[in-house]
């Protein structure tokens, strides 16, 4: 259920700011309007002890795992300090060694040389400079009175020259510029610096093991930068303070009493109907808290003025994992996976139970069409084929049918599924603006009639079940009259103006009722993408089972590879279609845009 929210003003005076916003931050119920940025510096110090703890994980031992008692605010900022300068240290020294590296592949070929020495040359007046050149250069140049030079070994077949000044601009010759350092030295400083990163390295190794510190100081930080944000949103004049912000109604008790207790003025109002930046806040239920985690992943949340579909989509996305999973030892495996993660947390959380719900169906599903791995053989246990319901097995043959019969009746079975879910959306819509005196949900009314009359119209294409098609073309044109004639009215239009928007998007409802059929042809891909897994499944199988002898070990790690990748490429499936047919389809007929706003009221982190 989407809370009711209250919109709310306090006012206190200007002295006693500070003691309003930790009255509001200890009660951690009011979701600030127009909230402003928290002061810049402590946003940076939270960014960068971020990335410093970020850091410090590629130090920390795996092996061992320790970590260090919490250390006080003095002993962590003596420490911290210590890791952000061996940080930056040992990137300069990085940088050092990059720039030396780059510098000795520049003069290796001229030899190791000092050039000190070639300076000290300079100073007693022999400004050498040296050059490569093409060997006719060279031969000219040597050639010339006014030139003086002396041959010095060759550079990849190039003839190398010191000249005493510099070369007349008529030969042409490269000059290689002398560097601050010869090779001996630059290797020297390589050496220096390498010594300096294991040195900050040990710094780091030892700082690694106090991420209990770092997440405490992290914590404090987004507490002052929340705090700052508040501070930075109130509005003051000369005497007084006031904040304005979104409060559930469950919780405006607790609102009035800080405020009578900090001595602060208060006025409570209903949300404006063109207020857009309202919070939604989603009362879960002990069922429906499953399909959280699910939400959070996706980033999605119904807006305020929205519906709450949150139990439809758990029973609708549980159904559709189980299908597009479709293998009942998947399940099993999903189920152990669930068990494991129990135990390791030692409590079953959420996201344990929302698995053991997901496998537990999935295992059902697979043992309804019989499918264990894909193997064919699993129908010759006879406690596994008493399972099966025969209409729709994966292996018809073991109870007398043909392939087409289980395919034709899982087809139907999706079909169904996807008129199901939308008609429902459809309804759901009809309830929300019957509430609020909309008469467009006779449009509503009109796309369920569509909806049942495109889930006729897909058995009678698809599966070539015997229907009267004519009654069907009959109930889509009184949809599409339906949805025209009522589509554009609202609770501010008059009927007139309502016919009006709803003949003018005639062509648009012409397009949606067409896009109604694809829409509820696009749930066969629950049919399709299930005997997908299991044709790959099977594959493996076959090419595992032709292996005999020495080869029969390939062969298990041809069942195993093959597997764990049909089971990647199954629950990204989940993602892909499971999802999509919630989110998109039937939000769209239920009028859910997703658009919410997370309600994250001004509150002190524990």
């Amino acid at each position: 259920m989407i809370e009711k929210m209250k919109m709310v003003h306090i006012v206190t005076s200007a002295a006693h700011k500070d003691e309003m916003l930790q009255g509001l931050r200890e009660i951690g119920v009011m979701h600030l309007a127009e909230k402003q940025n928290a002061d810049r510096e402590v946003a940076e110090r939270y960014q960068n002890m971020s990335q410093a703890a970020m850091a410090l994980k590629d130090y920390a031992d795996a092996k061992k795992k320790e970590s260090a008692p919490v250390l006080s605010d003095d002993e962590f900022n003596k420490m911290y300090a210590g890791v952000r300068e061996a940080l930056e240290r040992k990137t300069s020294l990085g940088q050092e060694i990059s720039a030396a590296k780059t510098e000795i592949d520049r003069i290796s070929a001229w030899g190791d040389f000092s050039p000190a020495e070639l300076a000290a040359l300079k100073d007693e007046g022999f400004d050498f400079h040296f050059y490569r050149m093409s060997e006719k250069d060279f031969s000219e140049a040597a050639a010339d009175e006014n030139v003086k030079l002396i041959r010095l070994a060759s550079i990849d077949k190039q003839a190398v020259a010191a000249v005493l000044g510099t070369l007349p601009p008529e030969y042409a010759g490269t000059e290689f510029v002398l560097p601050e350092k010869g090779l001996g030295e630059l290797r020297q400083d390589i050496e220096g610096c390498e010594k300096g990163i294991e040195e900050c390295n040990k710094t780091l190794r030892a700082a690694s093991v106090n991420d209990a510190s770092f997440r405490h100081q992290m914590l404090k930080l987004q507490d002052e930068m929340n705090f700052s944000a508040a501070d930075a949103t109130a509005k003051s004049d000369d005497e007084f303070v006031w904040l304005s912000g979104y409060i559930p109604e469950e919780d405006l008790d607790a609102f009035k009493k800080m405020a009578s207790e900090k001595g602060c003025a208060y006025a409570l109002d209903e949300v404006a109907e063109d207020d857009d930046k309202i919070p939604t806040k989603v009362r879960y239920n002990k069922l429906t808290r499953l399909i959280q985690p699910v939400f959070d992943i996706l980033g999605i949340l119904p807006g305020y003025r929205e519906q709450d579909i949150s139990l439809w989509f758990l029973l609708f996305f549980t159904l559709f994992f189980a299908m597009i999973i479709g293998d009942g030892a998947y399940g099993v495996l999903t189920l152990l996976g669930a068990v494991g993660l129990n135990i390791k947390q030692k409590k079953v959380t959420t996201v344990t139970f929302l698995l053991y719900v997901l496998s537990i169906t999935t295992i059902i599903w697979g043992a309804i069409t019989g499918t264990w791995f894909g193997m064919e053989s699993a129908m010759y246990v006879p406690f596994l084929k008493a399972l099966v319901i025969p209409s729709f097995a994966t292996y018809p043959e073991f109870f007398g049918l043909d392939a087409s019969v289980p395919q034709n009746q899982i087809m139907k079975f999706s079909f169904t599924i996807g008129a199901v879910q939308m008609a429902l959306g459809s309804i759901l819509s009809i309830k929300r603006k019957l509430s609020e005196k909309d008469l467009s949900w006779v449009a509503d009314a009109g796309w369920t009639i569509a909806v049942i009359a495109m889930y006729l119209l897909s058995l009678f294409l698809v599966i070539h079940e015997n229907i009267n098609i004519k009654p069907v073309f009959g109930m889509i044109g009184a949809a599409f009259l339906m949805v025209v004639l009522f589509g554009g009215m609202s609770p501010d239009k008059t009927i007139g103006q309502g016919l009006k928007a709803g003949l003018a998007d005639s062509f648009t409802t012409f397009l949606n009722t067409i896009s109604c059929f694809g829409n509820v042809m696009s749930y066969i891909r629950l049919f399709a993408v299930g005997m997908a897994g299991v044709a790959i499944s099977q594959s493996f199988n076959g090419i595992a089972a032709g292996m005999h002898g020495p080869m029969i070990i390939l062969g298990v790690v041809v069942v195993f590879i093959g597997h764990a990748l049909n089971i990647i490429m199954c629950f990204l499936s989940v993602v892909v279609h499971g999802v999509r047919l919630n989110v998109l389809e039937f939000s769209g007929q239920a009028g859910i845009e997703w658009t919410g706003i997370p309600y994250e009221p001004f509150k002190k982190i524990k």
